[in-house]
């Protein structure tokens, strides 16, 4: 490992902005659009804007303060709460990384279908292999080394912000006040009212936090950076100028076309949005600019989503046969099993008329857990004093970890019951896996007292999720 290439800062950034703008900035527009209007929009980005921004500095905190845990997401959790927590935390950003790299394969797809009719919806059979073979190609290149994919990712990032700069550009030309306070709280001028606009925020919370994964990026990557500080400096960097960037795409959006109207468009509506202003070569446009985005975050996610099962089976939270790395120090285990299972996930592509909004609504509710709990280790750390020199004031850092452990705590609630439950259905596996480590590590008592409760929860939940199928009161 001493011998490997290191991030720089521009690399790290890349790595940030890259995971974030993604397929979602794409199809923001109709996303956020679906079930809110206006007024419930801007409400539900001052609440991800003040939550987003204090999990992102909390990260940045964490990073230098805990200069010794290379996992970054997962480590937190494990030093602050427990190996069970940890171990969860790690499972469950893995299961979160790629899950979101099924609904990159569905929208790319999608987006592709707009010049070749046969991949057009981007779910079905042609869709399916061609989203194969190009996770392979990203599994190859990935295998080549970290560092490679990284500058891959770069030249990407940089691609992929053009068309959406031009997006921005002439949706402030073609801005109208009119269209985007008519229906401002609700259909046919609906007034205010709270438990309505309540609904609709809590509608957008699941779409704006899809659009954010990736803020952690440059932490989980902490261990291969070149200088300690640029983590920080690449997180805080990356997520306000993309908060800038999401909050334009989705504003301006309403002020050229009404909610029902953005809400009715396909995938990716950002596309369809631009063809309705300029032409048709606007969707072309767009749809480019999709592709390389997509493939740029795929590439980026593939790195994330293969590090973490990595670093924590170097670690010992994870079995230690994740820990494998070949010559150009890429996580080869980890990365064959991670692409194993997308591979198997793409199938599921032909059961769901909904495969991208599935597919991204549970990669989102599968990060909940190690968001929330790394939230709530800056809070302990800042109400302990633990790792504060003597007399250092705290009380900037309690604020910022209340304010992110609430935010964190509320996007479960606004996930919903639904998604929560299938989430833990993906969950109940690792319990046997965690079973596994401790053995690995010759331990008889497999969990503490607290721990066992937490595992017969999960247990309890994921089973009430399948009864919920069979039965079908949940639908996917």
């Amino acid at each position: 490992m001493g011998d490997q290439k290191k991030l720089g800062l521009f690399s790290l950034i890349a790595i940030v902005i890259g995971s974030m703008i993604g397929g979602g900035a794409f199809n923001l527009a109709s996303d956020i659009s679906s079930g809110a209007y206006a007024g419930a929009v801007i409400i539900g980005w001052v609440i991800t804007g003040i939550g987003i921004i204090a999990l992102g500095l909390c990260f940045q905190n964490l990073s230098m303060r805990r200069s010794d845990l290379d996992g970054g997401i997962y480590s937190y959790a494990k030093a602050g709460f427990g190996s069970f927590l940890g171990f969860n935390s790690a499972f469950g950003y893995w299961l979160s990384a790629w899950l979101g790299n099924v609904a990159y394969a569905t929208l790319l797809f999608s987006s592709i279908g707009y010049f070749i009719p046969g991949f057009d919806g981007g779910q079905n059979i042609a869709s399916i292999i061609g989203a194969s073979v190009m996770l392979w190609i990203v599994h190859a290149l990935v295998l080549r080394g970290v560092h490679s994919a990284a500058l891959v990712n770069l030249v990407t990032t940089i691609a992929k912000l053009i068309p959406v700069f031009l997006f921005i550009i002439i949706m402030i030309f073609a801005f109208h006040a009119k269209t985007f306070t008519a229906n401002f709280w609700g259909p046919d001028g609906a007034a205010f009212h709270f438990s309505d606009v309540a609904g609709q925020v809590k509608s957008t919370m699941l779409v704006t936090l899809w659009v954010f994964i990736g803020v952690e990026g440059a932490v989980v990557l902490s261990g291969r950076a070149e200088k300690r500080k640029d983590i920080g400096k690449a997180t805080v960097i990356g997520l306000i100028g993309t908060l800038a960037i999401y909050i334009l795409i989705s504003l301006l959006s309403l002020g050229v076309m009404s909610q029902a109207e953005l809400a009715g468009l396909k995938n990716p509506s950002m596309g369809y949005l631009l063809e309705h202003v300029v032409g048709k070569w606007g969707a072309v446009v767009i749809n480019l600019g999709l592709i390389v985005s997509v493939l740029g975050a795929w590439l980026g996610w593939t790195i994330l989503a293969s590090e973490i099962p990595y670093v924590a089976g170097k670690d010992g939270v994870f079995p230690s046969w994740f820990a494998k790395e070949n010559k150009n120090h890429a996580p080869v285990h980890s990365l064959w099993l991670t692409n194993g299972l997308i591979q198997l996930f793409l199938i599921t592509l032909l059961f769901t008329d909904r495969a991208y909004q599935f597919a991204y609504s549970m990669a989102s509710s599968a990060i909940l857990i190690p968001y929330l709990f790394s939230a709530l280790y800056q809070l302990k750390l800042a109400v302990t004093g633990q790792y504060y020199k003597v007399g250092e004031k705290r009380l900037k850092d309690i604020i910022l970890g209340a304010v992110a452990s609430i935010y964190a705590v509320w996007l479960v609630y606004a996930a919903g019951l639904d998604y929560l439950l299938l989430t833990m259905v993906l969950y109940a596996p690792g319990i046997l896996i965690f079973i596994g480590v401790q053995k690995e590590h010759h331990l008889r008592k497999f969990f503490s007292r607290s721990e066992l409760l937490e595992a017969c929860l999960i247990a309890i939940l994921a089973l009430w999720a399948l009864v919920s199928l069979m039965t079908g009161s949940i639908k996917i």
